[in-house]
């Protein structure tokens, strides 16, 4: 077997493997199969915003509890758990559609429960890797996870939007709850030691506490997460909330956005592909370097909508996004002790993401009041000197790979 797939040999991570596919393989057909659902339900655009909002509130409430729960009683155990719960709430979900008797409420309280409980395993699921294959093997069993991953990133909204169209939402949202629980009983297959007891003797304030001194203390891990509490505003309000807007009010149209999407996946799936054979002896150099990419469409977009401009400066995007996910992801599972790196991994997703529901609400009024194409243009141009000041750190910038990882000592870290 070649070193690019020499993961592949560890029984463990081929269990986790599978599993991960199964659970994409549903996660990506989701977001266009609920939707629809809930305008089946009311064709109400608010009623659909109340819906995704009760989703993702809870996700960032919760982050924090699992990456306790993951470092205190194991991560595939919480894995397990939580898509369990997922697959569950999700089938309920698709019952109510598919028999005619779901209501917005309904929706909502259901997306809650989904939202908590993929709160609760994404620590987890992030931490769990440098568990299941030697240190040496993390780069090329990250893309080992990301090839397939980015593929059905492509194929998935096709599939869920085919599956709406001939046999309606409800029967796309019950694949998805399928999924999980095939996912949950694949990943009985992984065989992980179970953590110290003195580890969970510790009382669970004790463990958030020690998770935000190695936080904290920790230079390129807080610098690169506050960069991203902003980028990310920046990126849902610019990209996300006013780039349909532009598409409907130019020659772009719904259709077009679909394409300008679609080719943003493309971008991750070809760039994965392309990383096996690259050296990444700065991971963040080269992570926040590329992710500046993620301005250019909505700057191209802001000064001249066309299609085909857009097309690409998403490809841009992808790329730009896939070379980043990879260097932080050999940051953190590098460099951040094992006992402690899905509590690391729960205050990184909370600092991300917190601010994420400010862009969704900002840019609209901003796009009214000051027009929507210069309102981009401006955010593409803020997101590409954020991204670039943060490579003034000399902690990010020169943060090497590594293949051992030991506490800091206290009040220090690795930065």
């Amino acid at each position: 077997m070649s070193g690019a797939l020499a993961p592949l040999r560890e029984r463990n991570f081929r269990y986790y493997w599978l599993s991960r596919l199964i659970d994409q393989a549903g996660t990506t057909m989701a977001g266009v199969a609920l939707s629809f659902a809930v305008l089946h339900v009311s064709d109400s655009a608010t009623a659909l915003g109340t819906v995704l909002a009760a989703y993702s509130i809870p996700m960032v409430v919760f982050l924090l509890a699992g990456g306790v729960l993951a470092d205190r009683f194991g991560r595939t155990l919480m894995i397990q758990a939580t898509n369990v719960l997922s697959g569950l709430s999700q089938l309920a979900t698709a019952a109510l559609v598919i028999t005619g008797t779901a209501e917005v409420w309904h929706l909502a309280a259901l997306a809650a429960i989904n939202g908590t409980a993929t709160a609760a395993g994404m620590p987890a699921l992030a931490g769990v890797l440098p568990q299941l294959v030697p240190r040496d093997q993390l780069k090329a069993a990250n893309l080992v996870l990301a090839v397939p991953e980015n593929a059905l990133m492509v194929l998935g909204p096709a599939v869920s939007g085919v599956l709406v169209a001939v046999v309606g939402p409800g029967w796309a949202l019950a694949v998805d709850g399928a999924t999980y629980l095939l996912a949950m009983l694949v990943l009985t297959g992984v065989r992980l030691p179970r953590p110290v007891e003195g580890q969970r003797r510790k009382g669970a304030i004790a463990d958030l506490r020690e998770g935000w001194t190695y936080f904290r203390s920790t230079t390129w891990l807080w610098v690169v997460v506050a960069s991203f509490s902003l980028l990310n505003a920046i990126g849902s309000g610019g990209f996300n909330t006013l780039g349909p807007v532009l598409a409907t009010q130019t020659d772009i149209g719904e259709a077009g956005w679909g394409l300008i999407r679609s080719a943003q996946a493309v971008g991750f799936l070809m760039c994965s592909l392309a990383l096996i054979r690259i050296s990444f002896r700065r991971p963040l150099l080269w992570g926040m370097g590329a992710v500046a990419l993620n301005g250019i469409p909505m700057l191209v977009l802001g000064i001249e909508p066309i299609l085909l401009v857009g097309m690409v400066g998403a490809f841009l995007a992808g790329v730009g996004s896939q070379v980043f996910g990879l260097g932080w992801d050999l940051a953190m599972q590098e460099h951040v002790p094992d006992e402690m790196l899905s509590r690391a991994y729960s205050y990184d997703m909370l600092g991300s993401f917190v601010a994420i529901p400010i862009g969704q609400l900002l840019f609209g009024p901003l796009g009214l009041v000051f027009g929507v194409q210069k309102v981009m243009v401006v955010a593409g141009v803020v997101y590409v000197v954020i991204a670039l000041v943060t490579l003034v750190s000399r902690s990010v910038r020169d943060l090497p790979r590594a293949t051992t990882v030991e506490l800091p000592a206290t009040g220090s870290g690795p930065g």
